[in-house]
């Protein structure tokens, strides 16, 4: 009889049992319970069948078990085996010492973890000359097979090992600009929401071409617009320089008797003769502070004098050089190493200092394009006699006098806030919504007198009228500016609103570079639009709620003082 754990393959056995037909049920019966390692004996003896002789093969491998299991266990010498990261080798497992051959069954590959050592024997195989598993492994490591192993997929940017060629990194796109439209740009349509289905190819042609026409018209209606206030500017010139008889043979001889009549007014407000303007400013002015001639003089020497010895305060110069590099930087005139007018103006700037410092008062920064002005038209005598006048004006004073005048700052700005709510409601609710007080951007306007904000052929004419209607003007010419940029003033973000009240939205930066107009610092707001005939429009626009009485009435009930 067989041992119940021969290891007599299952094909063996029925190879055995087809030499006895008349019991070939019975012999599978019983390969069955050899199989499953049950003792089968009784059941032979029951039947009354025949028993199942050994075969020459299967007493070989009967010997050979026992050969194995008397003989002791080979001592083992575990020795790492360094493994290729990220790979698997499958092994299959094979009946040592079989070469049946009829084919074998296949069986499931045993997968060998990359984390697990592998186990090499160093002992002689057995005696019979069959090598061990463990002999084979380390005299040569066996290469999973097609039907051992299943392929492994390749692994990107896997190290690669000694031996094996280094792999090429690969190459890099290189991103050609296309002279012409992309090929996006070529079939999405500029006419219809992303969110409807796609025109009909006709139809989109079509409606490409007539969007292509009415941006061509309003290109064409665009600079149809800036052709005509053009006209209008040159035709207003033409009309001053005529007048300039008139402006010698009545005005300059008789300055007070003259400024009473209101054609010889209405004259003052389209602008004075540039080469008048000077003049006209010095007589409009006056001198209330009655100062000599010689003060600038003797101011000047003040300073040269602290300025040598070191006194003067070297965070005041500082100041100073600071202010004069920002002052009317598209004239080119005060540039501190090309400027003709640079030292002129920082000798004014230093004599005005000296001569504020008898009264406590300091530099206030922003009064350089105010000197670069006067400078501009007069002499630097004469322009300091002006800006001391001029800055002694009741609201000119307080914006300049430092902490000392807060209260009347807080007056004026909500004398401002009056007027706004008057004459542009929805910017005053807007501005309310958003915490925007005139705090935040009136003294950007006034302590320069709009010269960092407007270009200078309209800061002329505007200061033209300031100079002879006092400081009314200066509110009136500011709400004129908020009603130019009004479409601007509605956006929900405050941060937004006020880059454009500084003149700083990106945005409106962006349409000016791509039509090439060149912004500077002397002129923000020339980027939305701004220029002085379209600023004129708005202020004389104004005169249907401008009442000179509503001033007088708001200064009386905020400052009964002045």
């Amino acid at each position: 009889m067989s041992s119940p754990h021969s290891p007599v393959s299952e094909h063996e056995r029925r190879s055995t049992d087809s030499d006895k037909q008349p019991h070939q049920a019975d012999g599978l019966h019983r390969s069955h319970h050899i199989d499953s390692g049950l003792d089968v004996s009784e059941d032979a003896n029951q039947g009354k069948h025949e028993p199942i002789m050994p075969t020459p093969r299967m007493r070989s491998f009967r010997s050979y078990d026992r050969q194995e299991s008397a003989k002791p266990s080979p001592s083992t010498v575990s020795i790492p085996v360094s493994v290729t990261p990220e790979k698997e080798y499958a092994y299959a497992e094979e009946s040592v010492g079989t070469s049946s051959p009829t084919p074998k069954p296949y069986t499931k590959p045993t997968v060998i973890p990359v984390s697990v050592a592998l186990t090499v024997n160093t002992d002689v195989g057995p005696e019979s000359g069959i090598e061990s598993p463990s002999q084979t492994d380390s005299a040569a490591p066996k290469t999973p097979t097609p039907d051992s192993a299943p392929p492994t997929t390749p692994v990107p940017n896997e190290p690669t090992t000694s031996g094996s060629s280094p792999q090429k990194p690969p190459k890099a796109h290189r991103y050609v600009k296309s002279a012409g439209p992309s090929m996006l740009e070529k079939v999405i349509s500029k006419t219809r929401p992303t969110h409807l289905p796609p025109k009909n190819k006709l139809e989109d042609v079509k409606h490409l071409k007539e969007y292509e026409e009415m941006m061509e018209r309003s290109r064409a209606a665009e600079q149809q617009k800036k052709h005509e206030l053009e006209q209008r500017r040159l035709a207003r010139e033409r009309a001053v320089e005529d007048s300039l008889h008139i402006w010698k043979r009545e005005v300059v001889p008789n300055w007070k008797e003259a400024i009473r009549k209101p054609y010889i007014r209405q004259m003052w407000w389209r602008g004075i003769p540039t080469r008048l303007r000077g003049e006209m400013w010095i007589k409009a002015i006056g001198n209330g502070l009655a100062i000599s001639k010689d003060s600038y003089k003797r101011c000047l020497a003040r300073a040269n004098r602290a300025l040598t010895s070191g006194s003067f305060p070297v965070e005041t110069l500082a100041i100073i050089e600071e202010d004069i590099r920002v002052t009317l930087p598209g004239l080119h005139i005060f540039h501190p190493e090309t400027g003709p007018l640079y030292s002129d103006l920082k000798d004014l700037l230093c004599a005005w200092v000296v001569s504020r410092s008898d009264e406590g008062l300091g530099y206030v920064k922003g009064v350089s394009s105010m000197a670069g002005m006067f400078l501009i038209n007069m002499s630097s005598d004469d322009a300091f006699v002006c800006m001391r006048n001029l800055l002694e004006r009741h609201c000119m004073r307080s914006f300049y006098g430092g902490p000392s005048a807060k209260d009347d700052i807080e007056a004026y700005y909500r004398i401002f806030d009056t007027l706004l709510a008057d004459g542009v409601p929805k910017v005053f609710f807007n501005f309310k919504q958003h915490q925007i007080s005139p705090s935040q951007y009136l003294p950007d306007w006034i302590l320069p007198m709009f010269l960092h904000h407007l270009p200078f052929e309209a800061c002329a004419r505007i200061w033209d009228v300031i100079i002879l209607e006092g400081d009314s003007f200066l509110y009136r010419a500011a709400l004129a500016i908020i009603a130019v940029i009004e479409p601007r003033l509605f956006f929900p973000d405050r941060k937004e609103l006020m880059e454009v009240l500084r003149g700083e939205n990106r945005a409106a930066l962006e349409v000016a570079k791509r039509s090439g107009l060149q912004v500077d610092q002397s002129a923000r707001y020339e980027q939305y639009g701004m220029n002085e005939e379209v600023l004129w429009a708005e202020i004389m626009g104004m005169d249907e709620w401008w009442k000179d009485s509503t001033w007088s009435r708001l200064i009386q009930r905020e400052l009964p003082d002045v």
